[in-house]
């Protein structure tokens, strides 16, 4: 195992039974890489954060069009998500059509923030240095 550069505190937030966050969470856990869990589902979506995460990432990256939450809602309502307003709205609303995990990375040159599993992305944060 590669030696870390500095450790980052790490935020992975999700949805506990979640396959891709369950993923997320053994793949820090096999890295020996401390990392702290936020669950949607018992803890809610902080709106703070969500809004950070759309001006850092994009409100289309956020939005999980491939879920089943998404499936499930009405077309009238798939359709009203047309921008960051609108799109929060329903990501407070259904913190399950928020793509998965969201992990927040913060150094002390800085912060980042990630969505989906990306072990190649993560490995070089970890372990090669900084990365855009």
């Amino acid at each position: 195992m590669m030696a870390r550069m500095s450790t980052p505190d790490i935020t992975l937030y999700g949805i506990a039974n979640c396959d891709t966050v369950k993923k997320s969470r053994a793949w820090f856990t096999a890295q020996g890489v401390e990392h702290r869990f936020h669950d949607f589902k018992k803890h809610g979506v902080p709106a703070d954060r969500l809004a950070d995460w759309m001006a850092a990432l994009g409100w289309e990256k956020l939005v999980n069009r491939q879920g089943t939450t998404w499936r499930k809602l009405d077309p009238a309502t798939q359709a009203g998500v047309h921008d960051a307003a609108s799109a929060g709205t329903l990501l407070q609303a259904h913190a399950s059509a928020i793509k998965r995990p969201v992990v927040e990375w913060r150094h002390h040159g800085g912060a980042r923030t990630t969505v989906g599993f990306d072990p190649a992305l993560w490995v070089q944060w970890l372990y090669g240095g900084a990365a855009s």
